[in-house]
């Protein structure tokens, strides 16, 4: 991948920037934040369906089924974010999402409940593209384009943690009640992007790309190398972070350790994001975005690889904050990259595609990680440090072959 240009000294501190941000930025952020609070459905969905009376495997259906329409709802999403417009494409997903998830505890058999939470995946990704892109269209510098993936991304942490909660506290009173707070937050976003929120026109594209017409659509973006190479980084970056979720629980457990264990290992990961991530993107902000996101790939990789070596939980801390670090460096900075690089009639298919890989990433993680662990647990953490160095590897610049 080649990157956008290095900012130089002339710009503005990170701090500055942040605090000039357009409107549309912390809109966006708003609505973002609302909707994570309210986001139980991934959460409890099994917890929900178990109690039902369903057997795991069922649950595990119907995940799945939400799982592939979240990979839909990206490409679609995508589509619409370009051709109709980003806050049009924003409050319908935000209205489809809302209904689909309000009817799942009227539903009682398994075929319904599996379309349903396919439908409802797809829907609740549909504004994703469309958020990113207008993130892209508001701001103008590769500073200011960052500082606003920042926001965007310390909004839907602070949204998580918030909704865990919350969303714990309404599964103890109502499962129904779960439900249609998940839909009633989905609604207020709807309603935040129909009333505040407009498109930016896109004028002029970023330096050395062709603004092609309007006709482009992804056969056009997947023509774009550094577009399939980023593709494939995410994917690989996406399989190794999700094994925080898989791996390390397993490797908790056969450590003799706790769920309680894993819980605060994973607070620490949830404390450290929400604390000191804005403060570590501000620090490489006019680092060559390519370095830091190969370096964030790298962090992440050996940090998940060295957990099969960690036996106590100091150990054990040490490599979450390892892999946490390279969580931070390269979060908030992929899309804004990949904002550099998307022409600007094709925004939303960029994003598009981006998202689908992060949910193909995160959805295929788990089955592929736990069947490489139920082979041989040493395989998980090679496959982890490979897949880092890979990934890496992928963020740099391809070396141009001399005669």
């Amino acid at each position: 991948m080649s990157a956008p240009a290095r900012p130089t000294d002339g710009e503005p501190r990170f701090r500055d920037t942040l605090r000039r941000l357009p409107a549309t930025v912390w809109i966006v952020s708003l609505g973002v934040l609302v909707n994570r609070i309210g986001n139980f459905l991934p959460v409890f969905m099994v917890l929900y369906l178990t109690g039902r009376g369903f057997s795991p495997a069922a649950a595990g259906l119907v995940l799945g089924a939400a799982g592939l329409g979240n990979v839909a709802g990206n490409t679609v999403g995508g589509y619409l974010a370009d051709r109709i417009g980003r806050r049009w494409t924003i409050v319908a997903s935000m209205a489809a999402a809302a209904g689909l998830t309000a009817a799942v505890p009227f539903l009682a058999s398994l075929p319904a409940l599996v379309a349903l939470a396919g439908l409802a995946g797809a829907a609740a990704q549909l504004y994703r593209p469309a958020a990113a892109a207008l993130l892209v269209d508001a701001t103008g510098s590769d500073q200011q384009r960052l500082a606003a993936f920042a926001v965007h991304r310390f909004a839907m942490n602070i949204g998580a943690a918030l909704g865990g909660v919350l969303g714990g506290v309404l599964a103890t009173v109502s499962y129904v009640g779960l439900f249609l707070g998940n839909a009633a937050a989905c609604l207020l976003f709807g309603l935040i992007a129909l009333v505040l929120l407009r498109d930016v026109p896109v004028t002029g594209a970023p330096e050395g790309h062709d603004p092609a017409g309007t006709r482009a659509g992804y056969r056009e973006a997947l023509a774009d190398r550094r577009l399939r190479r980023f593709l494939l980084m995410t994917l690989l970056a996406e399989f190794i972070y999700i094994q925080s979720t898989v791996g390390l629980p397993l490797h908790v457990e056969a450590a003799g350790l706790t769920p309680a264990d894993f819980g605060l290992l994973m607070g620490l990961n949830g404390v450290l994001v929400v604390l000191l991530e804005l403060p570590i993107t501000s620090a490489v902000s006019r680092r060559r975005p390519e370095r830091v996101l190969a370096l964030g790939n790298l962090l992440t990789g050996a940090g998940l690889a060295l957990t099969g070596w960690a036996g106590d939980m100091g150990w054990l801390a040490a490599t979450v904050l390892l892999w946490t670090l390279g969580e931070m460096l390269y979060a908030a900075m992929a899309g804004a990259y990949l904002g550099g690089l998307a022409p600007p009639a094709m925004g939303g298919r960029y994003q598009g595609l981006y998202g689908a890989a992060i949910t193909l990433g995160t959805g295929v993680g788990p089955l592929l990680g736990g069947a490489v662990y139920a082979y041989r647990d040493w395989a998980l953490w090679a496959v982890c440090a490979v897949g880092g160095l890979w990934s890496a590897q992928l963020c740099l610049p391809r070396r141009r072959r001399t005669t």
